[in-house]
């Protein structure tokens, strides 16, 4: 039986090591998946030789790791808002063929860029974007109770009871979902506008909250994480952060 002649350990730290993929993602090239897609493939070598296991022990500052035949170093951080339409899918691919936000930005000219945390297909606004995974983490920790502000219209006019009753939560799946705050913003006949801030993010957390008070949601628009507004960026469009801005959600 033939043996596998290890890669070559060229430019390697004795720090510890990671899965292969995992390094390559940490390096802001490419998704997770993306980069295990690659290394099954035959696609990535290292010192030369062609590497096949994603989780092969790799250090993160390990030299000599090409894509193609092409170096792979650290990708230059980008970071951007993008203000989603109502109707894409958060995700680089989707197993039902339906449109995803990065066929929106297919022609915007960037690198591979990840989601900072998720907006389900039926919602809209604020959405981040980044090959930063340390700063993306920092965002999308739970740990840092970092508020997120929505703009949500929902299917009747809500009173003053409903209102403190949302503020103080409810058991839905065995999770406790409750809004840090939440305010009436602008009334019509059969509907409302409500303003809601939540310092954590569960799976569908804003609708999961209101259905169990009977409340049906017609839009659900972030309009803001953290300090960070959307503001007048329009619907479909994107553009880079600035400098003050990525450090300020960094250092929230």
């Amino acid at each position: 039986m033939p043996t596998t002649r290890r890669p070559s350990t060229t430019s390697v730290s004795t720090g510890p090591r990671y899965g292969l993929a995992r390094v390559l993602s940490k390096r802001g090239v490419c998704s997770r998946s993306q980069a295990e897609q690659w290394v099954r493939a035959g696609r990535v070598a290292m010192g030369g030789r062609v590497v096949r296991d994603p989780e092969y022990p790799t250090a993160p500052g390990q030299g000599g790791i090409t894509v193609d035949g092409q170096p792979i170093g650290e990708a230059a951080p980008v970071y951007v808002m993008f203000n989603k339409p109502r109707g894409l899918v958060v995700s680089a691919a989707d197993e039902r063929g339906r449109t995803t936000v990065y066929d929106a930005l297919a022609a915007a000219g960037l690198p591979w860029l990840g989601p900072v945390g998720r907006l389900d297909k039926a919602s809209e606004g604020l959405l981040l974007l980044s090959n930063d995974t340390v700063w993306a983490a920092g965002i999308t920790d739970p740990a840092t109770h970092r508020e997120k502000t929505y703009h949500v219209q929902v299917d009747c006019v809500p009173d003053a009871a409903l209102l403190t009753r949302l503020g103080e939560g409810v058991i839905d799946q065995g999770e406790r979902l409750v809004a840090r705050r939440v305010d009436l913003l602008r009334t019509g006949e059969k509907n409302a506008w409500l303003h809601v801030v939540l310092d954590e993010g569960r799976n569908r957390h804003i609708r999961r909250l209101l259905a169990a008070h009977g409340i049906g949601v017609l839009r659900l628009v972030r309009v803001a994480i953290g300090n960070l507004a959307l503001g007048e960026l329009p619907k479909g469009q994107w553009r880079h952060l600035s400098a003050e801005e990525v450090r300020a959600l960094r250092l929230a």
